[in-house]
């Protein structure tokens, strides 16, 4: 009884507006038809919030998001896609065949692992008054190699005709890309791709300017 009391419970995503691992997380809740609460971690304000002792305790990386979720908690955006992908019902966001699997691994990985670390907020608090250009040059740097993995995989979505986690990975990176002001037109794949996802229901409400703490001048 107890367990399933657990598992009734709605998710809380502790996570920040404009972080592109909580919009891939908020993505995903959507795409699956999870009602979720959100606990806005605001990564500027006092310091970052995500720095306090309290936080610390809930995700000891300091970073968002972090997902409380069937009585654990989890804080890489893409254990728990995987995660509700194994657990809840829904739209599958791996697909069963294993080519397109690790397919959809793999440019998940380029942008999780080879893309946004380096351009994060952390990383370029540290870069200092070269922060932009140096975001721009390693997403620049990562779509030349995203392009044309892409162009081998996609039909409509990243990886053939379904939505995956591929495409939940590729919208907000691409989102950081344009604040960066990467010419994302360089790119016609990666912007075909982003352009049809960001039509798409789950991919709108998700979206950084539709937030409970998203700024009111950066509200759409």
């Amino acid at each position: 009884m107890h367990l399933s009391l657990v598992c009734m419970a709605k998710p809380v995503l502790h996570g920040y507006f404009r972080s592109s691992c909580s919009w891939r997380v908020r993505i995903a809740f959507v795409l699956k038809g999870i009602e979720y609460d959100q606990v806005p971690v605001n990564l500027i304000k006092d310091g970052g919030q995500q720095l306090t002792e309290q936080y610390k305790a809930l995700n000891p990386m300091q970073q968002v998001p972090a997902v409380e979720i069937d009585g654990i908690t989890l804080s890489q955006s893409l254990a728990v896609i995987q995660y509700l992908d194994e657990t809840r019902p829904g739209p599958q966001l791996l697909p069963a065949d294993p080519k397109k699997r690790a397919q959809v691994r793999m440019i998940s990985d380029v942008i999780a692992s080879g893309i946004q670390p380096v351009q994060n907020l952390y990383v370029l608090q540290k870069i200092g008054a070269e922060k932009a250009q140096w975001a721009k040059h390693f997403i620049e740097r990562g779509f030349q190699a995203l392009e044309p993995i892409l162009k081998q995989t996609a039909g409509k979505y990243c990886v053939g005709d379904e939505i995956s986690m591929a495409d939940i990975c590729l919208v907000p990176q691409v989102y950081n890309a344009e604040r960066f002001k990467v010419e994302v037109e360089q790119y016609p794949t990666i912007k075909r791709l982003n352009q049809t996802l960001l039509e798409i229901e789950a991919f709108k409400v998700s979206h950084p300017s539709h937030q409970p703490d998203t700024p009111a001048d950066l509200r759409a």
